[in-house]
């Protein structure tokens, strides 16, 4: 059996990797192959191409790097030629990866769609497209579901395998001293994303917001997580320009959002993450002019936090492209620290967020779906042996 794989982004690879660990778990002898990133390699995906290479946002960006895109959509297809899979699996990158599965349709391999485009936020009229070419559908939120149902898909949640994966890597007082936290020292992270483009849009602010905060109160401590992939020595750059004091960490993330007060984060899997971890966040999102403006056309959401469409409500705040400015960011901040007449109920909301995303074991259940796409059976297995 040979199943192949399609993530072109650091959150698509990682929940890649965990459906390819959990597949291999249930059937040692799978072939796994594909695109996406280190995560999926390490758990045994044999790579056509490293997302690394294309990982672009907004409009502009996608426009500027479209004759790249193309040529790997035309290298991933003889890919898929010569290997014959029996099943695509498409994790989210959604512009990408329709336009290879519509390649894997043609060649008669049967494709599978895990988390799907979200056409419960914009082109709703989306679902009825994927629903003609995916054979099945697994969201990793329950919202996502009425509007591929509508639209005739067969589509299920089974739980968000965050779930499982998110947990403190060090116990807290192991955590204090391996980031040398002082008794009465406080963490704030930066958590500005793993795109080029997001850097280059959000990190400013959140430095000159960091630097606001350190003058009002000298016993915060600023953080930044790397993320796969991110050029450090531009990062250590832009931070050294403001003079604000930042440590860059590569080690124990989970364990860092267990200690913090609060975090300034770009919209994404990883204000989820935080929300698992009880960390709020001050959630930012901004766009090129270009890519903000055709947004305002097509997108009709409420929040774009996800505790916040979980729930329903805008307990965590959001700022929006202007609005993301150093001033507003400090003081919403603040609102989160320990301390802070605002931080209990909002704490309380997380866990009602968190407890929304189902129970533990997801990746298992999704790979025992996708095994069965592909075609396996304990009969065929049988058979095999």
């Amino acid at each position: 059996m040979k199943i192949m794989l399609s993530a072109g982004e650091v959150s698509g690879d990682l929940h890649g990797a965990k459906l390819a660990a959990a597949i291999h778990h249930q059937v040692p002898e799978a072939e796994l192959i594909g695109f996406g990133g280190p995560e999926m390699a390490a758990a045994g995906v044999r790579l056509a191409a490293d997302y690394r290479s294309y990982n672009v946002m907004g409009v502009w960006e996608v426009l500027k790097n479209l004759r790249r895109l193309l040529r790997l959509l035309d290298t991933l297809t003889a890919f898929m030629r010569e290997e014959k899979p029996d099943l695509l699996v498409l994790i989210d990158y959604p512009d990408f990866n329709w336009r290879l599965a519509k390649r894997a349709k043609a060649l008669g391999i049967r494709v599978f769609s895990y988390i799907p485009p979200s056409a419960w936020a914009w082109r709703k009229g989306r679902a009825k497209k994927c629903a003609r070419l995916a054979d099945e559908f697994v969201a990793i939120f329950p919202h996502e579901l009425p509007v591929y149902q509508q639209a005739g898909a067969k589509i299920s949640f089974v739980g968000n395998p965050l779930v499982d994966s998110v947990r403190a890597e060090l116990p807290e007082a192991e955590a204090r001293k391996y980031f040398q936290l002082q008794a009465d020292e406080h963490a704030v992270l930066l958590l500005p994303g793993s795109r080029k483009q997001e850097i280059e849009l959000l990190l400013p602010a959140m430095l000159g917001a960091a630097q606001l905060l350190a003058k009002a109160h000298p016993a915060l401590r600023f953080f930044l997580p790397v993320a796969e992939g991110i050029d450090e020595v531009d990062l250590k750059r832009r931070i050294d320009a403001t003079g604000v004091k930042v440590t860059l960490t590569h080690r124990y993330r989970y364990a860092l959002m267990g200690l913090a007060d609060a975090a300034m984060a770009t919209s994404g899997t990883v204000v989820m993450e935080a929300a698992l971890m009880g960390l709020p966040c001050v959630v930012l999102y901004r766009l090129s002019p270009l890519s903000y403006f055709v947004g305002r056309l097509l997108v009709h959401v409420k929040s774009f936090s996800l505790p916040n469409i979980l729930l329903g409500e805008p307990f965590e705040t959001e700022l929006l492209q202007d609005e993301v400015q150093p001033a507003r960011i400090a003081a919403e901040v603040e609102k989160l620290c320990r301390g802070s007449a605002e931080r209990p109920a909002v704490l309380a909301k997380l866990r009602a967020a968190c407890e929304c995303l189902g129970q533990p074991g997801a990746a298992e259940r999704v790979a025992a779906k996708v095994l069965a796409a592909a075609g396996y059976t304990t009969e065929s297995n049988e058979e095999k042996a």
